[in-house]
Parts: structure tokens; sequence; C-alpha cells
């Protein structure tokens, strides 16, 4: 039997899976690692803990499948995008990654506008400059901490880092690097232009590759510690977005999937290059070759879910223990008994700060609306509403831009939520599905691992033979309507408080 495996290195946790050929799960693991939030509007990560997580889930899969070492023929990597990692001359890590959620960057974004205009930056590299973007963060590490700029020698990806722990190999790919803010997205090449403006060393960045070729082997070492061959390829893989893009079948035009987990996200896939002018959702390269995505972000999405429950919601926490479910599961219970609108309250969800469609690092959550009438069910529902209006604000740019979406996927562990699903299908107004297969980017990162070794002829043809749809969720027209004018005054609350969220962050 030939397997594949897909690693996927996420915010919480890495899982690593592996998959018979026939897209079938013969094992799993996942380990957490903590979040490091030095200031207000910071995170980081370890990526020795990345490294720990990959090294041990790898054991774990091989050990729990009985899989013989030769019988592995690929690995894929998936992971969170923007992350900078710094490597010195031996390869040893220099600090703290600065992850993709983390907000520190205002100053180094305008430093760039002032090297180069807007609608340049949008050209060349699809997007204008962003706070949570990698070269954003290199010129804030530049001045901030010039000694450990001064020891820089490779800058990578959260996953690729990985790679490099496996393989021993200085590689990038392209749909990951379309989020560093250094490549050239229409071209699928390192932009010189960008890297001369910024005073870059091209040397630090990796070999850039498609996502299903290979990229190298297994180190002797790595293959002795976890029980792989030296002879397993790894492949360029892709980023979380892209790679669970494949997992869900997301690779023609017409499809198009959301995905709520630490982030959310409205994903479709182009044949074209279609670029924003405006600059509010994202154009990269994606996972399958000559083709790109467009895609809006919402920053902290589920995210805003796991932060009310772990600091609101105990009793639910130990409720699930004691019952032997999730607790996510009763918190679905009791919101699927509040009306659409959770009874005039609105959550704004810009717990990180807001991408799309605002650009605005200083925004910051809201409940707005609250009265006495209000339970900890409607402040539940309320959120994921509120995270549900500004995914649609989302596919809304898509359609303005003309990408034109015929069938919408849920994924993520928001997308397992019947109830987010709805609230996704009456605000689309249309129908969400999901599909049987529920690893997402382990999935579609091994889909690329198989591609690469020649089990699959493309990533098309893998996806057509390996993934089928479940579950669809249809809009119902009372909700549909009452969701459209909650939708407006949620927008509109933007704009009536964007002077004071400016004003908030200059507080002290």
């Amino acid at each position: 039997m030939n397997y594949l495996i897909g690693i996927d290195i996420g915010t919480s946790a890495t899982k690593t899976v592996l998959f018979d050929e026939e897209g079938r799960v013969a094992a799993s693991a996942s380990q957490e690692y903590p979040l490091y939030q030095p200031h207000n509007g910071w995170a980081e990560q370890d990526p020795h803990d990345w490294r720990d997580a990959a090294l041990e889930t790898l054991r774990r899969v091989m050990d729990e499948s009985g899989a013989g070492p030769e019988d592995v023929k690929g690995i894929g990597l998936s992971g969170q995008m923007h992350g900078l990692v710094m490597l010195d001359e031996k390869g040893e890590v220099i600090r703290r990654s600065i992850i993709w959620c983390d907000q520190r960057t205002g100053a180094e974004v305008e430093d760039m506008l002032a090297i180069m205009p807007r609608e340049r930056w949008i050209k060349v590299t699809a997007n204008p400059p962003l706070t949570g973007w990698t070269a954003a963060k290199i010129l804030w590490v530049r001045k901030n901490e010039p000694e450990n700029y001064a020891r820089c020698r490779h800058i990578l990806l959260p996953k690729d880092y990985i790679r490099y722990v496996l393989t021993g190999v200085f590689a990038a790919e392209v749909s990951d690097a379309s989020g560093m803010q250094l490549l050239d997205v229409p071209g699928r090449c390192w932009s010189e232009e960008v890297l001369e403006k910024l005073d870059i060393n091209p040397e630090y960045l990796g070999k850039l590759y498609e996502s299903c070729e290979v990229t190298g082997t297994i180190l002797p070492e790595i293959a002795a510690r976890t029980g792989l061959s030296e002879k397993t390829v790894v492949v360029g893989g892709a980023g979380d977005n892209a790679a669970a893009a494949v997992g869900t079948g997301v690779v023609e035009d017409g499809k198009a999937f959301t995905t709520i987990g630490t982030s959310g996200v409205v994903f479709a896939h182009s044949s074209q290059v279609t670029i924003d002018p405006k600059g509010r959702v994202h154009t990269c390269c994606c996972a399958v070759p000559g083709a790109w995505h467009v895609m809006g972000v919402t920053q902290a999405a589920g995210l805003s879910l796991q932060w009310f429950r772990n600091n609101f919601c105990q009793d639910y926490i130990e409720a699930a223990k004691r019952q032997g479910v999730d607790a996510y599961d009763l918190i679905n219970m009791d919101v699927a008994a509040i009306p659409a609108g959770s009874e005039r309250l609105i959550y704004l969800p810009y717990l990180m700060g807001e991408r799309t469609p605002h650009l605005d690092p200083d925004c910051r959550g809201v409940f707005f609306g609250l009265s006495a009438i209000h339970t900890r069910a409607h402040m539940l529902r309320a959120v994921m509403e509120g995270v549900s209006y500004s995914l649609c604000d989302c596919n809304d740019i898509l359609k303005e831009m003309g990408v034109h979406v015929s069938q919408m996927m849920a994924c993520g562990g928001g997308g397992r939520s019947p109830v987010w699903r709805q609230m996704l299908a009456d605000l689309y107004d249309c129908q969400v599905k999901t599909v049987h297969q529920s690893e997402g980017p382990a999935l579609g990162a091994a889909i690329l691992a198989g591609v690469g070794c020649g089990l699959y002829e493309s990533v098309e043809s893998a996806c057509r033979r390996l993934i089928s749809e479940d579950k669809s969720a249809s809009p119902v027209k009372e909700q549909t309507e009452t969701y459209k004018a909650y939708h407006a005054l949620y927008q509109e609350l933007y704009g009536q408080l964007k002077g004071c969220y400016k004003t908030l962050a200059g507080l002290k």
C-alpha cells in the first residue's frame, strides 16, 4: 500500500495525517504549543515548538499505522502564512517568529508606502503593504533589533522552516510566498524590484517551487527518528488556505470555500490573475500550477468564539467534560435557540485588527446594542454572526471583482458547525456545502505530495478522484432578509468608530 503524509503547521497546533492513496486516513496526530503576546497587538511563536511537534507527530503516525518506511512515498507541508522565521549562518533560529496576526508593523507599512507607491505594490505583489505580512516584519526587525538582523542569513515561512528541518533544504513555494509581499505574483517569481527597494538580500530567500514540485528528501537523522525512509520526497506544499482549497476540491473556476479557523477566509479559485485595485482582498498564486486565487481574510474568526469560550464559558467546558462531548457542541445548541440578529445585538470581530475590507490594525472588538434582555447565548450568537458579516463583506468584494462562484464549500472548525453554516448560507444567499473529507489543509498537502511523487496525474484529477460532497445548508428567505438589514448596520458601525479606534490606539 502506498501512503502520503500531510503536515499542517497551524497557529494552535501541528497536525500530521497519514493517508492511503485513496485519501483515507490511516493515522493522525496533533500537538499543541503556546502563542506569546508580549504586548498588545503582538503575536509570536517559537519555531522550535513547530519542529518538535512535527517530528513527534510524524513518529506517532508511523507507529500507529504500522506503515513501513518505504510505503510513505511523499510528504506535503501546509502552514500558517506570513510568519517570519530568521536563521543564522548555521541554520539556527535567531528569535521567535512574528506570526500572521501580529500588528506591530504599522510604521513599517508607512515606510514601504514611502519607498514605492501603493498602486505599484498592488501591481507587482497583487496586494498593498500589510501589517501582518512578512516584508513589514523584516523591516521591523531590521529597525528595532539590528543585532538580530545582522545575524540573519535565511528568511523562511513557518512550513518552510519545517521543510528545512526534514530535508536540510532552504526552499519556498509560490502560494505561501505570495503572502510575503516579496513575490511578483503575476510572474510567480521573487520580485527583483521589491527586494532592491527594500534592500533585502535575495540570497536570504529559498529557491522557489510550484506547490507539487519535489524540493528534497528526508535527512538520515530525521528518517531514523521518525520511522520514515530517506527516499521519501517532500514537495513544495502550500499555505494553509491554498492547501485547504485542494483538500476541499476548490481547484477549478467557479469554486470557492469559506473557512472558519483561527482566522476566517473566503477563497475563490481563478485561472486568471484578478487583482482588486483597492487592495481589499488578496490575490495569490494557488497550489495548482499556473493558477491563482483571490481571498478575503477576517483576522479573528474562530479566534473570536474561542476567546469568548475561554473567558466566559467555563461551565460549558466543565459540562462538556462530564458528558464526553465538545464544548462547542453545547454552545451550538444554545445558539440555535436564539433568533437571527441576536435580538438587536451586533458584534464586531476586530480582536486582532482587521484585514478585509478595512486593512486597519487599530480597530478592536465591540458588542453593540447590549441590553438587559441579552443572555450569554445571545452574545455567543452575536459573535458567530459578527464573524459571518465580516466573511460576507469578503464575498461581496469577490462578486464586485467579477469572480463568479457557483459552488461554496465550508471548512475549518467553524465549518463543522451547522449553525454557522446556516448563517453563511443565509448571508451569501446560496447553498453552503461540506465535503466528506474533513482533514482540509493536511489532505491538500498530501494530494500535492501525491502529484509530486507520481501517484496522481494532476491536482485537479486527484481532487475529482478523492473528494466528495457531504452536507448542504440552503438559505432561509426570512433569515436572509433579516441579515441584510443587520449586515448593513454592521458595515456602518466601522465607519462611525474608525476615528475612535485611532484615538484608543494612541492612549497609554
